[in-house]
Protein backbone atom coordinates (compact mmCIF):
# COMPACT_ATOMS: atom_id res chain seq x y z
CA UNK A 1 0.00 0.00 0.00
CA UNK A 2 0.89 3.36 -0.48
CA UNK A 3 1.73 6.10 2.56
CA UNK A 4 -0.97 8.13 0.82
CA UNK A 5 -3.43 5.08 1.49
CA UNK A 6 -2.20 4.18 4.35
CA UNK A 7 -2.61 7.93 5.56
CA UNK A 8 -6.11 8.37 3.90
CA UNK A 9 -7.28 4.97 5.46
CA UNK A 10 -5.98 6.03 8.77
CA UNK A 11 -7.98 9.30 8.62
CA UNK A 12 -11.36 7.50 7.52
CA UNK A 13 -10.95 5.15 10.67
CA UNK A 14 -10.14 8.44 12.90
CA UNK A 15 -13.68 9.60 11.55
CA UNK A 16 -15.40 6.62 12.01
CA UNK A 17 -14.15 6.29 15.44
CA UNK A 18 -15.24 9.58 16.23
CA UNK A 19 -18.50 9.10 15.14
CA UNK A 20 -18.88 5.62 17.26
CA UNK A 21 -17.94 7.47 20.20
CA UNK A 22 -20.59 10.04 19.67
CA UNK A 23 -23.27 7.75 18.89
CA UNK A 24 -22.09 5.08 22.34
CA UNK A 25 -22.51 8.54 24.29
CA UNK A 26 -26.04 9.26 23.48
CA UNK A 27 -28.64 7.57 25.55
CA UNK A 28 -31.46 4.98 24.22
CA UNK A 29 -34.28 7.08 25.82
CA UNK A 30 -34.31 10.64 25.00
CA UNK A 31 -36.23 10.79 28.38
CA UNK A 32 -32.76 10.62 29.99
CA UNK A 33 -31.86 13.74 28.49
CA UNK A 34 -35.15 15.95 29.68
CA UNK A 35 -34.89 18.49 32.73
CA UNK A 36 -36.68 16.91 35.69
CA UNK A 37 -40.32 18.07 35.70
CA UNK A 38 -42.28 18.84 39.37
CA UNK A 39 -42.61 16.71 41.52
CA UNK A 40 -45.08 15.11 43.97
CA UNK A 41 -46.81 17.33 46.27
CA UNK A 42 -46.15 20.64 43.97
CA UNK A 43 -42.53 20.89 45.03
CA UNK A 44 -40.79 21.16 41.63
CA UNK A 45 -37.20 19.07 40.83
CA UNK A 46 -34.65 20.90 40.09
CA UNK A 47 -33.81 21.09 36.39
CA UNK A 48 -31.27 19.54 34.81
CA UNK A 49 -27.57 21.09 33.38
CA UNK A 50 -25.18 20.95 30.92
CA UNK A 51 -22.02 21.61 31.51
CA UNK A 52 -20.04 22.85 28.50
CA UNK A 53 -16.29 23.17 28.12
CA UNK A 54 -13.88 24.28 24.47
CA UNK A 55 -10.70 23.07 24.24
CA UNK A 56 -8.02 23.33 21.91
CA UNK A 57 -8.18 20.42 19.39
CA UNK A 58 -5.28 20.71 17.23
CA UNK A 59 -5.64 18.86 13.55
CA UNK A 60 -4.33 15.29 14.09
CA UNK A 61 -4.58 14.92 17.90
CA UNK A 62 -8.27 14.30 18.10
CA UNK A 63 -7.70 10.46 18.92
CA UNK A 64 -4.95 11.42 21.44
CA UNK A 65 -7.63 13.81 22.80
CA UNK A 66 -10.35 11.08 23.16
CA UNK A 67 -7.98 8.20 24.20
CA UNK A 68 -7.31 10.95 27.29
CA UNK A 69 -10.78 11.61 27.92
CA UNK A 70 -11.52 7.72 28.03
CA UNK A 71 -8.28 7.23 30.56
CA UNK A 72 -9.50 10.17 33.07
CA UNK A 73 -12.47 11.70 32.85
CA UNK A 74 -14.80 9.02 31.28
CA UNK A 75 -14.39 6.35 34.27
CA UNK A 76 -14.32 9.22 37.04
CA UNK A 77 -17.68 10.94 35.83
CA UNK A 78 -19.67 7.54 35.65
CA UNK A 79 -19.12 7.35 39.23
CA UNK A 80 -20.33 11.08 40.19
CA UNK A 81 -23.71 11.41 41.63
CA UNK A 82 -25.85 13.13 39.31
CA UNK A 83 -23.83 12.32 35.93
CA UNK A 84 -26.28 11.38 33.30
CA UNK A 85 -23.50 11.38 30.20
CA UNK A 86 -21.76 13.42 27.83
CA UNK A 87 -21.02 14.52 24.28
CA UNK A 88 -17.19 14.67 22.86
CA UNK A 89 -17.50 16.80 19.48
CA UNK A 90 -14.79 18.27 17.12
CA UNK A 91 -14.54 21.43 15.23
CA UNK A 92 -12.24 21.20 12.62
CA UNK A 93 -12.50 25.02 11.20
CA UNK A 94 -11.65 26.07 15.29
CA UNK A 95 -9.56 22.61 15.96
CA UNK A 96 -11.50 22.81 19.05
CA UNK A 97 -13.06 19.98 21.20
CA UNK A 98 -16.26 20.32 22.60
CA UNK A 99 -17.84 18.50 25.65
CA UNK A 100 -21.60 18.73 26.82
CA UNK A 101 -21.66 17.12 29.97
CA UNK A 102 -24.78 16.70 31.35
CA UNK A 103 -25.72 16.44 34.97
CA UNK A 104 -28.98 15.35 36.34
CA UNK A 105 -28.88 18.91 38.82
CA UNK A 106 -26.54 21.76 39.07
CA UNK A 107 -26.19 21.19 42.76
CA UNK A 108 -25.41 17.39 42.12
CA UNK A 109 -22.87 19.12 39.48
CA UNK A 110 -21.63 22.02 41.67
CA UNK A 111 -21.30 19.88 44.39
CA UNK A 112 -18.04 17.94 43.36
CA UNK A 113 -14.97 19.61 45.33
CA UNK A 114 -12.17 21.39 43.07
CA UNK A 115 -9.84 19.30 44.58
CA UNK A 116 -11.21 15.86 43.17
CA UNK A 117 -11.74 17.92 39.81
CA UNK A 118 -7.72 19.07 39.94
CA UNK A 119 -6.63 15.54 40.45
CA UNK A 120 -8.65 14.52 37.38
CA UNK A 121 -7.91 16.89 35.25
CA UNK A 122 -3.53 16.23 36.19
CA UNK A 123 -4.58 12.45 34.88
CA UNK A 124 -6.15 13.71 31.84
CA UNK A 125 -2.85 15.76 31.02
CA UNK A 126 -0.42 13.90 31.68
CA UNK A 127 -2.29 10.60 29.73
CA UNK A 128 -2.63 13.00 26.99
CA UNK A 129 0.62 14.29 26.80
CA UNK A 130 2.05 10.11 26.68
CA UNK A 131 -0.53 9.69 24.26
CA UNK A 132 0.97 12.65 22.02
CA UNK A 133 4.54 11.21 23.21
CA UNK A 134 5.42 14.16 25.02
CA UNK A 135 8.45 13.02 27.48
CA UNK A 136 8.14 16.55 29.50
CA UNK A 137 6.03 15.92 32.86
CA UNK A 138 6.06 19.57 33.37
CA UNK A 139 4.82 20.61 29.81
CA UNK A 140 1.59 22.99 29.52
CA UNK A 141 -1.75 21.03 29.14
CA UNK A 142 -1.75 19.68 25.35
CA UNK A 143 -5.58 20.85 24.95
CA UNK A 144 -6.20 24.02 27.31
CA UNK A 145 -9.41 24.73 28.25
CA UNK A 146 -10.61 27.60 25.75
CA UNK A 147 -14.30 27.90 27.35
CA UNK A 148 -16.28 26.92 30.44
CA UNK A 149 -20.12 27.52 31.08
CA UNK A 150 -23.28 25.78 31.62
CA UNK A 151 -26.67 25.34 29.65
CA UNK A 152 -30.42 24.73 31.18
CA UNK A 153 -32.23 22.81 29.37
CA UNK A 154 -35.60 24.03 27.61
CA UNK A 155 -36.96 21.11 25.29
CA UNK A 156 -35.60 18.57 23.04
CA UNK A 157 -36.64 17.34 19.45
CA UNK A 158 -36.33 13.87 19.05
CA UNK A 159 -34.23 13.21 15.76
CA UNK A 160 -36.12 12.28 12.64
CA UNK A 161 -32.99 9.51 12.17
CA UNK A 162 -33.75 8.21 15.87
CA UNK A 163 -37.64 7.55 15.59
CA UNK A 164 -36.86 5.56 11.93
CA UNK A 165 -34.56 2.93 13.13
CA UNK A 166 -36.64 1.89 15.97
Amino acid sequence: MTRALLSHLASLLGSFCLVVLLLAGLPGNAGALSPQRAGSGGSEAPAAVVEQLRLKVPAGTQRAWLQAEQESWGPWLRRQDGFLGRDLLWDAEREEGLLLIRWRSRRQWLAIPKSDIDVVQGQFEAAARRVLAQATPTAANPFPLIYAGELEWVGLTPAAAAEELR
